[in-house]
C-alpha cells in the first residue's frame, strides 16, 4: 500500500514539475501599466497618442497576433516582429476625439502566444468640445445665407391637424437678403421673420403643414424653391418639408371601433426562393375585410422603383369581401438577397398601416465561379 502512495505521490511531482518547466520555457508578457489616462484633450487637437511598453519576461520569443480595439474610434499598432526574452515591446494606442466630446473609457485586446494569451488593456481620459463656430451651428448654405439644416420634419401628423416648426437662418453678409420661396403647395405656408434679414442678422423661417388640406397618406416630402433676393441657389439647393400623414382615430367612440373594417391577409411575406437576374416575378396578397364596416385601401407604396403594384387608391372591400394587392418585383440590377416591402395605407383603425415583404435571392447565371483553393 506504501508503494502505491509513493508511486502516486511520485507521478503528481514529476507531472507538476514538467507543467511548471513547460510554463517557464513560454513567452511572457508583462507590461508596464495596463491603463493610461489621457487627462483632458481637445476634440480639434486631433489623436491623442499613447505607446505601452511590455518586456517578454519569458523564455521562448513572443509574438502578438492580434491587437482589437473596442472601438472604431481608437487605432492601435504594434510590435511585429517577435521580441526576444528579456526584450521590450510596445502597443500603440491612438484616440481620434472628433465629434467625441465627453469621458473616454475604451479597451484595447492584445492577443499573443504568451502564458497569459489574452491581456486588456485600457484608456481613459475626457473630450472637451470644442467651441462652436458659425459655420458649425448652421451649416446648411444657401447663397449668401446660412441654415441649421434644409430640411423641415413634421414627422407624424393626422389629417386633422395644422401645425407649425421654425427654422433658424443667419445672413452671412454685410447686405440685406430678402428670403422668399417658389412653388409652394397649397397645403404648406412659409413665413420669414423678418422679411429681409440686414447683414450678420439672425432670423427665422416659419413653416406651417396643413394636414386638412394634403389629400394623400403615408410619408411625403416636397421640396421647395429658396430664392436669395429673387434668385434661385446655384446648386439648385431646395428647403425639404416632410411629414407622416395618419387618419386620426382618436375620436371614435367604443360602437365605432365594434363596427370598424379590419383588414386580414391570408400572407404578408412574398418569398420568392431564388431567380436569375433580369427575370421578373409576381403575386398577389389577399385580404378580407372581416370588419363591420367599409374598407377603404387608402394607398400603397413600393420601397423601390423595382416593384411594380397593381391596385386602386381608395378601393372599397365591403364587409366579408376579399380582395388583394399586385405587385410584380423586377430583379434587373439587383443581385444578391432582397427585402423589399410595400405600405399599405387603410382606414382600419387597428391596422392603419401594414407592410408586405418581399423577400428572396437574386443570382446572376453568368457570374464567374468563385475561386476555389484546390490545394488541401
Amino acid at each position: 500500500m506504501k508503494k502505491v502512495v509513493f508511486s502516486f505521490l511520485l507521478m503528481f511531482v514529476f507531472a507538476a514539475y514538467s507543467f511548471v518547466n513547460a510554463q517557464q520555457k513560454q513567452a511572457n508578457i508583462s507590461f508596464d501599466k495596463l491603463v493610461h489616462d489621457f487627462g483632458k484633450i481637445k476634440e480639434e487637437t486631433g489623436g491623442a497618442n499613447y505607446k505601452f511598453s511590455f518586456t517578454n519576461t519569458g523564455s521562448e520569443p513572443l509574438i502578438i497576433n492580434n491587437v482589437k480595439a473596442s472601438c472604431g474610434c481608437t487605432t492601435p499598432d504594434w510590435s511585429k516582429e517577435p521580441v526576444a526574452p528579456g526584450q521590450k515591446g510596445f502597443i500603440s494606442v491612438t484616440y481620434n476625439p472628433k465629434g467625441r466630446p465627453g469621458p473616454i473609457n475604451k479597451s484595447i485586446t492584445v492577443s499573443s502566444n504568451a502564458v497569459e494569451a489574452s491581456v486588456m488593456l485600457r484608456i481613459t481620459g475626457e473630450v472637451i468640445a470644442k467651441e462652436k463656430t458659425v459655420e458649425d451651428i448652421y451649416p446648411q448654405i444657401m447663397g449668401d445665407v446660412r441654415l441649421k439644416t434644409n430640411h423641415i420634419a413634421f414627422v407624424k401628423i393626422y389629417n386633422t391637424d395644422i401645425k407649425s416648426d421654425t427654422l433658424d437662418i443667419i445672413n452671412m453678409s454685410d447686405q440685406p437678403q430678402t428670403i422668399t420661396f417658389e412653388q409652394i403647395p397649397a397645403h404648406i405656408a412659409l413665413k420669414v421673420v423678418p422679411a429681409t434679414l440686414k447683414g450678420k442678422a439672425k432670423g427665422k423661417i416659419i413653416a406651417t403643414y396643413d394636414a386638412t388640406k394634403q389629400k394623400d397618406w403615408g410619408f411625403i416630402i416636397n421640396r421647395i424653391g429658396m430664392l436669395i433676393n429673387g434668385v434661385a441657389d446655384i446648386n439648385n439647393k431646395t428647403l425639404s418639408i416632410s411629414a407622416t400623414i395618419e387618419e386620426n382615430f382618436s375620436k371614435l367612440s367604443e360602437k365605432d371601433k365594434a363596427n370598424a373594417p379590419k383588414i386580414e391577409f391570408e400572407n404578408m411575406t412574398f418569398d420568392f426562393k431564388q431567380i436569375n437576374l433580369g427575370q421578373s416575378v409576381s403575386n398577389a396578397y389577399k385580404f378580407k375585410n372581416t370588419g363591420k364596416s367599409d374598407l377603404i385601401i387608402r394607398k400603397t407604396k413600393a420601397s423601390c422603383g423595382c416593384t411594380a403594384i397593381t391596385s386602386k387608391e381608395n378601393e372599397i372591400i365591403k364587409p366579408g369581401k376579399t380582395g388583394e394587392i399586385q405587385m410584380t418585383f423586377n430583379s434587373t440590377g439587383k443581385k444578391g438577397k432582397q427585402n423589399k416591402t410595400i405600405t399599405v395605407i387603410t382606414n382600419d383603425p387597428k391596422q392603419a398601416t401594414v407592410i408586405l415583404k418581399i423577400v428572396g435571392e437574386v443570382i446572376d447565371p453568368n457570374a464567374p465561379a468563385p475561386n476555389v483553393d484546390s490545394k488541401k
